[in-house]
């Protein structure tokens, strides 16, 4: 099927192949998303194997303010008067044959959300996928300091039973529906499998989340029985747990919190039908540390001013 938005760049043919499909956006909290499948790329000899066009899948003039309207628009650099650089949102395929892995790095779409549905399905059909998974994340209760909960949702019910094999909970969840979650429900109409796992990340924080991407990737590398060298991705996690314990130290309120956070962890492990709090009350929800680096990096400025 001819579909006006999508090229193709080249033509492999993979037997049962898996898609790892990461979308900025919604549930790209902490970068969870896009950092996992950019982690599990490196050090491959990667083919691009298609693209979808941005332009009419994206809202660029959203009215507004400003500080809200350039969530939305296109990237531009300018030098000495002259134009670098103009980025559009980039939504791409790239395909290792040798691994049996197609992976897909995109934005989360604005419009047209079947279109760009049937687009990725297209591009599996054309490469041999039969298997997605996407990773993602929202923000809860799981303390900086523990290791990230994982949960699980699949397109037919025989893969609830792998999810729960590599220790995820079925999600039970009611709510505001993402674009993976429409890949989700039609992937089964299109004779492919697709897994989702999402992790819960710190509401409190703002930016990366190394421990995240590495909970994940460890996660996605045994589902693929792929290697993974992880020392990299444990020496960032330990570097960003130490950096977010002692900023959040500085905060007496936000690390009452925390320990109320971590209390709640422990007692869930020990006795798991205890109920997890999913929410933050009205308080909570403004206890919220942002991005840490932007202190460290206004300090280093103002050294090097004096």
């Amino acid at each position: 099927m001819a579909l006006p938005y999508l090229e193709i760049l080249a033509q492999p043919k993979l037997d049962h192949a898996t898609m790892l499909l990461a979308l900025t956006g919604w549930m790209d909290g902490g970068l969870v998303s896009t950092g996992t499948v950019e982690r599990m790329m490196e050090n491959r000899d990667l083919t691009d194997v298609a693209r979808i066009d941005p332009d009419p899948f994206y809202i660029f003039n959203f009215p507004g303010s400003m500080e809200i309207a350039a969530l939305f628009r296109p990237e531009v650099s300018i030098e000495a008067g002259l134009i670098t650089e103009f980025e559009w949102p980039s939504n791409t395929f790239h395909c290792d044959p040798k691994a049996n892995l197609v992976f897909f790095l995109g934005r989360e779409p604005n419009l047209l959300w079947q279109q760009f549905a049937d687009s990725i399905f297209e591009v599996a059909h054309h490469v041999g996928v039969k298997r997605i998974i996407f990773m993602g994340s929202f923000g809860g209760t799981v303390p900086h300091t523990r290791e990230p909960r994982m949960y699980g949702s699949a397109s037919h019910p025989h893969l609830t039973a792998l999810l729960e094999s590599y220790g995820m909970k079925l999600s039970d969840y009611e709510g505001p529906a993402s674009f993976a979650t429409l890949l989700l429900d039609q992937a089964a109409a299109h004779d492919i499998e697709m897994l989702s796992l999402v992790t819960e990340i710190p509401g409190y924080l703002q930016g990366i989340n190394p421990l995240s991407i590495e909970a994940v990737s460890r996660r996605l590398a045994k589902i693929l029985n792929q290697p993974l060298d992880i020392e990299d991705l444990r020496r960032a996690s330990n570097e960003w747990e130490t950096k977010v314990s002692e900023a959040v130290e500085k905060d007496p309120k936000l690390a009452s919190r925390v320990r109320k956070f971590e209390q709640q962890y422990d007692n869930q492990l020990i006795n798991p039908s205890t109920p997890e709090q999913e929410e933050q009350d009205d308080e909570e929800d403004e206890i919220t540390l942002d991005d840490f680096d932007d202190d460290d990096e206004a300090e280093e400025g103002e050294e090097d001013e004096k």
